[in-house]
Formats: structure tokens, sequence, C-alpha cells
């Protein structure tokens, strides 16, 4: 009985746990509730995917009404992988927060805290687990509205600014998405997203549903922080509670991109979206600009947390190259490089939030020497630092081969050598953190610093951990990638 509405509780227990959270009102019991509902999380996401690795696709109708009259969550291998990625991650990250909070966030507010990430939580399991395309625009929302609230309460006062300015775009975004659905409703009838991609065979050259396509591509895009939409991410990122960076980093902005996928290659399909329009070249071109021209960015970056904000931006160029090969290898690389680079771009920023919590700052000459006085947690970053750069033997260079052999599959060998140099971008603002961490004499903050709590370190080696184990081990990510990939080319029509 509990089996057959784990589609539903995916999404139910985070949002009445928010609810609990709240009336509760102390950090402490908010923190257990938090705590209790994300290590339920990965259960039950585990379940899900293992259900559809040996039976097949799951839908599940809420209250008994039947899709298109009724609201229908539906798991394949694609958001089966997504809801899997956002469960471990939060179930990683809620331990580590609750010392980083009690620090960062003003006495008082660590409830709200707690409250406004199951929230998310809810709201970023939900987009991932619906089939209907206006649900998704709530579920988006539940999850907007959350994050707004999670960079506010950074104790820097500029992450109240940078809040607004996400409030700002990510308003634009939803109204862009909201706009594409009620054009493709206007066209279609339906909400579902299989109901909308059986019925645009019959008008899909129509300018409404162009227009759809082009809104929904816009307002997605927003989400996703696609380069040069990416404006709102790096003060989000750098201004934000560390607990709260390190969570968004790995999971928002995926969610996104698998929204953006499940439009692209469920409901309009491969042949129009990447043979009939010219989406492909578009997309390609702001990937490349994203991968050197973030990169480059991040490389004059002083302060640590914006420096991988902006390796972030560029991080999500390699993801949407993958959807702009649109090939086999392609689309694998850029799936798998979405629970890479959650799991690699997590342990770099906890490691970062431990050694805001131990000195203060995250300033890179602030953090002279500091290698001496915490080896692991430094070491640790070294390690991740390794994966985004894509060293073998990492889950960074597990993507970036995938992503080579999508271009060589398409006779574009001159990406490969893209590929590569972006790369070597990467290594020059790692090298950075590297360099005066472990080669400079130590400085005044490094001087005093010592190894973050055991609850701040053991969840950031665990993802440290994954980018190794990943890295030769890619059963669970390469394995389900292709076979979402394949589906994904197939297509419903």
């Amino acid at each position: 009985m509990i089996a057959s509405q784990l589609p539903a509780l995916q999404v139910v227990i985070p949002l009445l746990g928010a609810a609990v959270a709240a009336l509760t009102r102390r950090s402490a019991i908010a923190w257990g509730i938090a705590l209790a509902v994300s290590w339920t999380m990965p259960l039950i996401s585990g379940a899900l995917l293992l259900q559809v690795l040996t039976s097949g696709p799951i839908t599940y109708s809420l209250g008994g009404w039947n899709p298109p009259w009724g609201i229908e969550y539906r798991i394949d291998l694609l958001n089966g992988f997504v809801l899997v990625l956002v469960s471990l991650i939060g179930a990683v990250i809620i331990p580590y927060a609750r010392a980083s909070v009690e620090q960062e966030i003003p006495q008082g507010r660590g409830a709200w805290f707690y409250t406004m990430y199951l929230l998310c939580l809810c709201g970023l399991l939900g987009i991932a687990i619906t089939a209907d395309a206006f649900n998704a625009f709530v579920f988006l929302e539940v999850s907007s509205l959350s994050t707004y609230v999670l960079i506010a309460l950074g104790r820097d006062r500029r992450a109240l600014l940078a809040a607004y300015q996400y409030l700002i775009l990510g308003t634009i975004g939803a109204t862009f998405y909201v706009i594409g659905v009620g054009l493709l409703y206007t066209m279609t009838g339906t909400l579902n997203l299989a109901d909308i991609a059986g019925r645009l065979s019959e008008v899909e050259n129509a300018r409404p549903v162009l227009a759809a396509l082009a809104f929904l591509t816009v307002g997605i895009s927003l989400k996703l922080a696609l380069f040069p939409l990416h404006v709102w991410l790096p003060n989000a990122y750098a201004y934000a509670p560390s607990a709260a960076t390190a969570f968004l980093a790995a999971t928002a902005t995926k969610v996104a991109v698998y929204l953006l996928i499940r439009f692209f290659f469920t409901v309009f399909g491969v042949i129009f979206v990447f043979k009939t329009l010219p989406v492909s070249p578009i997309f390609l071109a702001l990937s490349l600009a994203a991968m050197f021209g973030a990169s480059i960015v991040a490389v004059f970056q002083n302060d640590v947390k914006r420096m991988l904000a902006y390796s972030s931006v560029a991080q999500i160029g390699y993801i949407t190259l993958g959807i702009a090969l649109a090939n086999q290898d392609g689309l694998t690389g850029g799936i798998v490089h979405l629970f890479n680079h959650a799991i690699t771009k997590g342990a770099l920023f906890l490691v970062m939030g431990a050694v805001l919590f131990r000195t203060g700052s995250v300033k890179l000459e602030d953090l002279a020497g500091l290698a001496k006085r915490m080896p692991i947690s430094m070491g640790a970053f070294v390690v991740a630092g390794l994966s985004i750069i894509g060293t073998p033997g990492t889950a960074g260079f597990i993507s970036k081969w995938y992503l080579a052999l999508g271009a060589l599959e398409r006779g574009d060998w001159w990406l490969v050598f893209l590929l590569v140099g972006s790369s070597v971008i990467s290594i020059i603002y790692i090298g950075r953190v590297v360099e005066a961490t472990w080669f400079r004499p130590a400085g005044k903050l490094a001087s005093g610093a010592r190894e973050p709590p055991r609850s701040m370190l053991i969840p950031a080696l665990i993802l440290v951990a994954a980018t190794v184990y990943f890295g030769f081990d890619t059963t669970l990510t390469v394995g389900v990638a292709e076979k979402a990939a394949a589906a994904l080319l197939e297509g419903i029509r």
C-alpha cells in the first residue's frame, strides 16, 4: 500500500515537514525535522528509481483523477535520476547545516532557514516528478520563493540585494514560462506533458507553438543560469549562507536543466527542436561562451565563493553543450554532468563553508597558508578541484569524455580541443586557491584556524569521496544516463 503512494510521499513529506518546522520556531527542533525528512527522501527516490529500472516508468494520478483532467506524476529514468540526486544532496548537506546555520544565521531565524530549505526541497522534487506543465510552474515558484529567502538570510547585507536581484530575474523567468505553457494549452487543450507531445504533431509549425518554445526556453534558461542570463547567480551564491549555497549550487540549476531537457526532447521532440529549428547552433554558441567567458571571469575573482559561482556558470555550459549535441554520447555526457557537477561543486562549497566557519573569510589573501592548519579540508578542496578540471580518475573526467565522444560523433573534432582548452582555464582558478593555501606563508587568519567540527567535515568528505568513486564506477551514473538519453532521443512521437 505504501509503495504505491511513494510518488506522492516524495513531495508531501517535505511539504508537511516545512509546515511543522515553521510552527516549532525553534532551530534545534526544526533541524531535527529537516534531518528526518532529508534522510527519508533518498529511500523513497531510490525505491522509485529501482522500480523504474526493473519494471519501467511509473504513473501516479493524484486524487484518482486520470490525466489530462487530473495531475499526473510520472517517473522515468531521467527524472528518477534527478530525484535521487536532489534527495542525496539534501541528505548529505543537512547534517552540515546545523553548525553552519548557528554561526551564519541571526539568532531566532534558524527555524525559518530549515522551513525554507524543506520548501525548496519540496519544490525541486515536485518539478522533477510532475508530468503536468502548470503543476511544474507551481513547484518552480515554491522552490524559487523559498530560495529567495534562503539567500536573504545570509549574514552579509549584500545577501538581501542578491536575493532581490534573483527575485526580479526569477519572476521574469517564471512569467516567460507560464506564457509558454499558456500558448501550449491554447493550441493543444491540455497541460499534461505526454498529451501535449501527442497533439503537437498536428500544430507544431503554427506560430503560437514556436512562440511557446521560445518563451519556455528563455524562462527556463533564466532559472538554470544559462549564459548570458546568469547575472543573478554569482551574488546569490557568494552571499547566501554556506549550507544554502552548497544545496542550491548542487540542485536548483540541475532541476531547471532537467525541465528544459523534458520540454526539448519529450514534449516538442528532438526532430522539431534540433532538426527543424536552429536551436542546436544557438545553444552550442551559448555553451561555449559560458565555458570560456565564465571561466575567465572566475580566474580574476578574489572571493573564492564568487569564483566557484562563476565556475558553476561555466559547468552549466558543459551540460547545455550535451543538450546542443543532441546525440547519444553528447546527451549522456550532459545528463552525467548533472550528477557529477552536483557532487563536485557541493563538495567545494561545503569546504569553503567550513573555511568561513573557522576563519570568517573566503577572500583569497586571507587564506594564505591555510592548508597547514586545515590539511584535511584543503586536501578535500584539491580533490574536488581536480574533478572540476576533469582529471582522469574523477567524476568530472567521465562527463567530459562523453561530451568529447558526442562531439566526435557529430564530426566536430574542433569541439574536443575547446573542451580541453576550457578545462585548462579551470586549472588556473583552482590552482590559485591551491597555491595560496598550500604554498604561501600562513597569514593572521589562517594561523588561528583548525579543522571544522566533524558534522561539517564528514559531509564534505562524503561528496569528495563520491567524486572519486564515480570517476571509476560509472554503473549508476553512465548506466542510467545512457538509457535515459536513448529514450529521450527516441521520443514519444
